[in-house]
């Protein structure tokens, strides 16, 4: 009987992988790019960290970079529904 053991869990800590990715996803479709692409990174963190997937993190950081993109093509354009374009 030789086989390996497997790896110990981290030590400490609790496991938000799934919880930043989906803050990072609602956040970055609704408002805040930047929070996406945050809550995303933390995400993505927590998935290496504790050897979880790390999609949601990327489709966060993915969502949270298109709407800071689209909110900057609406104020360029001059269209964006927040801000007074008197």
């Amino acid at each position: 009987m030789n086989a390996a053991y497997p790896p110990p869990p981290p030590a400490g800590g609790r496991d938000r992988t799934t919880a930043w990715g989906v803050l990072g996803i609602v956040l970055g479709l609704i408002c805040c790019g930047i929070l996406g692409v945050g809550f995303g990174y933390l995400s993505i963190r927590d998935a290496k960290r504790y050897g979880r997937s790390p999609v949601l993190g990327y489709v966060a950081i993915a969502l949270g970079v298109l709407n800071i993109i689209g909110s900057v093509i609406l104020r360029v354009g001059g269209h964006h529904p927040l801000w007074n374009n008197d």
